[in-house]
């Protein structure tokens, strides 16, 4: 409970018991020498600039029934309300949002309020104390003033948020008329993706021609466009909706809470190699894995001409055989995977179409849950990963010297076209690689913690709490017969922290750059702050938490939100392009070159030749014979000499 009360507070409380002004209650202290008992009367602590002199007294000074009006009036203090909270946030947002240099200004301020503070409960006089701390640190008295004046109705807690200085930085948003504005944006965000130069020359000449101003320099509304259309829709506007996509954070979906051969998945790979097969044609033979999802063994495979049903089902039938049936499997929605030999009476099978009565395919009799992965997404067929690998280390091994295709049209090899390996020895050379893969120690996944994948794959299917279903000899004819401070990462900007991942949209500006990063070491679950290199703060960045494998519910969710960060950033994009580019074509159609008229030097030359062409067309036929005729007289033999 309350025990010391200002001048102020007793005013208030008084009703006629007491002086009902702070001047009465000070004149009354005066008279009684109530400041003249040290247990009775003290300095206030904030009492710089306060109310009542800067005194607080004793309860036990006062009368009975202004005791119990005090006590009453304390139950009935309000807690802050909820417009207060906000303004108080709000206020250190403002703090927070400062760069170093004016949070050190506010650091200042707070130290010299809390010097005068000090003065004053020494028993130095206020407007005294005040003087000193402005004299030594060389600004007014009346500015000391104006910061008390500022935290006068705050907490003291609050104080240093509350002094922050009433500063904005330089805005990147330059004048120009709103038609202008509108068809520079609409001209830049579009799919062409023009240059801003030339989208800036385009308006300059619509803005002369129509009047439009004021119209900055190009610099200045580079910074605005910078400054205005967020980073997501121009990417949208101008590369299109699978480049924005990698702006917003890929799913990381974990796999140690598989065991071994508890989920699988199978996938087909195009050798970069000439292959001789038995019958001596030569071409490029098919890679068919499956690997296992908890330790990345690839646990079995077959090497063939081409991808078919038939060796998918060999592949299946080796990996049974050896290891067990798996309870899971990712496949690939190609046409040997989705075969109904293969995945046939499976409900959510898209490929062919289903009839009642197609026979149940291998998978499904085996009773293994089948799952399709998304086309060209590597998230979801871990085993590309191991492909690879696998080519780098099977294709351009010396055994298949001269071999080698090359992993593009763009890319093949000085002796491409030059030896064909024979498919047995390729076999062989494939069989060594994949053992070797598995077998590699130092391994930095999730599960193998720097063992190799075959040790990973062992311990797991050593352990008690592994359960595996094992075929029978009679599910044999089911293959036998023929019957998938940190780095803002690049892109979406996102923090990797301890094997975290965090993101918030306002990171997608800072991609590529350099953050500093502040956060709970006992809770890295909790998001953490994201501050510039002046310490102003961006934003504060969630925990991305990694989804089950097979968790689908996660994965939608996981899609339904980066569909809506699309839809608003397509929405924004609407906004900045305001003009079509039909609009945008009719306005420029009017900027038709203009007339090229002739130019005459200032001295100019006579033709000549004029006579002798008028002299030519007198010339006619019978001159042409009268002449013709002189010639034979000059030149004949019968004239007299």
């Amino acid at each position: 409970m309350k025990a010391w009360f200002t001048s102020a507070e007793i005013a208030a409380a008084a009703q006629g018991a007491l002086p009902g002004t702070v001047r009465g209650i000070n004149m009354l202290a005066d008279k009684r020498g109530w400041r003249e008992q040290p247990d009775k009367a003290r300095r206030r602590a904030d009492g710089f600039g306060g109310r009542g002199g800067g005194w607080e007294y004793h309860v036990s000074l006062l009368p009975g029934d202004v005791q119990v009006r005090l006590k009453i009036a304390q139950h009935e203090t309000p807690l802050p309300d909820r417009h207060e909270r906000v303004e108080r946030d709000e206020m250190w947002r403002r703090y927070h949002a400062l760069a170093r240099d004016q949070k050190a200004v506010c650091e200042n301020r707070l130290k010299m309020l809390a010097e005068i503070e000090d003065r004053v409960r020494a028993g130095l006089g206020e407007t005294a104390a005040a003087k000193m701390v402005a004299r030594a640190n060389g600004i007014s008295t009346a500015t000391l003033f104006n910061w008390k004046a500022r935290v006068r109705s705050v907490d003291r807690a609050d104080w240093l948020a509350a002094l922050a200085p009433e500063w904005k930085g330089a805005a990147n948003r330059a004048d120009v008329h709103p038609e202008a504005w509108a068809l520079l944006k609409s001209d830049c965000l579009r799919p062409e993706k023009p240059g801003f130069s030339a989208c800036y020359r385009r308006m300059k000449k619509a803005a002369d021609r129509n009047g439009w101003e004021p119209i900055p320099s190009e610099r200045a509304l580079r910074r605005r466009l910078d400054a205005e259309v967020p980073p997501e829709v121009r990417v949208l506007a101008r590369e299109g909706r699978d480049k924005a996509k990698s702006l917003y954070p890929a799913q990381r979906r974990t796999r140690a809470h598989f065991h071994a051969m508890q989920a699988v998945n199978a996938d087909g790979h195009k050798l970069d190699i000439f292959a001789r097969f038995d019958d001596g044609r030569i071409g490029r033979p098919h890679l068919v894995a499956i690997q296992d999802l908890f330790s990345g063994k690839v646990i079995a495979y077959r090497l063939a001409e081409s991808e078919n049903k038939h060796d998918v089902r060999l592949a299946i039938g080796d990996m049974v055989e050896r290891f067990g049936i798996p309870e899971k499997m990712w496949l690939d929605n190609g046409r040997a995977f989705a075969s109904k030999w293969i995945t046939g009476g499976t409900a959510n099978r898209y490929r062919f179409k289903v009839r009642d009565e197609d026979p149940a395919g291998l998978l499904t009799t085996l009773g293994v849950e089948i799952h399709w992965t998304t086309p060209y997404s590597g998230q979801s067929k871990p085993i590309e990963r191991a492909f690879r690998d696998l080519a780098e280390e099977i294709a351009k091994h010396p055994i298949c010297a001269g071999a080698y295709t090359g992993n593009r049209p763009d890319a093949k090899p000085e002796n491409y076209g030059n030896a064909a390996i024979p498919i047995d020895m390729l076999r062989a050379h494939v069989q060594a690689q994949i053992a070797e893969h598995n077998a590699r120690p130092g391994r930095r996944t999730e599960t193998a913690k720097g063992r190799s994948f075959d040790e990973t794959f062992a311990t797991s299917m050593a352990a008690p709490t592994t359960i595996v279903r094992w075929p029978t000899d009679a599910q044999r004819a089911l293959w036998l017969l023929a019957a998938e401070r940190v780095h803002a990462q690049k892109g979406s900007g996102e923090l990797h922290l301890f094997g975290n991942r965090y993101w918030s949209e306002e990171l997608n500006a800072r991609a590529g750059t350099k953050v500093t990063v502040r956060f709970d070491p006992g809770d890295l679950t909790r998001g953490v702050s994201v501050y510039d290199n002046e310490e102003r703060l961006i934003c504060v960045a969630t925990l991305i938490e990694n989804a089950r494998f097979d968790d689908v519910e996660t994965a939608g969710k996981h899609a339904a939100k980066r569909n809506a960060y699309l839809r608003a950033a397509r929405e924004k994009q609407r906004l900045h392009a305001e003009l079509t580019a039909e609009e945008l074509a009719s306005i420029y159609a009017e900027d038709s070159p203009p007339e090229q008229r002739p130019m005459k030097p200032a001295v100019q030359r006579i033709a000549s030749g004029g006579g002798n062409a008028a002299r030519q067309a007198e010339w006619d036929d019978e001159r042409e014979a009268s002449f013709a005729r002189g010639l034979r007289l000059v030149g004949g033999s019968d004239l007299d000499v």
